[in-house]
């Protein structure tokens, strides 16, 4: 079963993505990221969450600034290289974003629902969608 560690500064949201996410077979945790308490990875400390999580989905507005976004995503690729990352964008997408190389991840702009979150982890693992997500209709970017 793929582990995932969701991190999202809107609680509510974060509750929503984490139910979502294990109707879809996932086993997931939850963090609120360094507005809810202090975040080790800003501090240059790995981050003991990621033990044994398979993906990260965040939230852009994590930190609730843009540049602390940026700053928490390249801190998670400098310590945490081998996890891959999904950040979410409800809005556009951060023009920071790298698709390639050591700071890569994959993004998912606009509505996080359960099927496109489920979509965005299986591309950011580089899996093949499972059978019941290939059915449905491409995402909108």
């Amino acid at each position: 079963m793929t582990r995932v560690l969701v991190v999202n500064h809107d609680i509510d949201l974060a509750d929503q993505q984490v139910d979502s996410l294990r109707r879809h077979g996932y086993d997931v945790r939850e963090c609120l990221g360094p507005i809810g308490a202090s975040c080790p990875i800003l501090a240059g400390r790995p981050c003991a969450l990621t033990e044994g999580v398979d993906v990260l989905v965040y939230d852009a507005w994590v930190t609730g600034e843009p540049d602390g976004a940026q700053r928490l995503i390249e801190g998670l690729r400098d310590i945490h290289p081998e996890i891959p990352i999904v950040l979410s964008a409800p809005g556009i997408e951060p023009d920071w974003i790298d698709l390639v190389g050591r700071h890569r991840i994959t993004p998912l702009v606009g509505d996080p629902t359960g099927a496109r979150l489920a979509v965005a982890i299986e591309a950011a693992l580089g899996r093949d969608l499972p059978a019941t997500l290939a059915a449905s209709p491409a995402p909108a970017a």
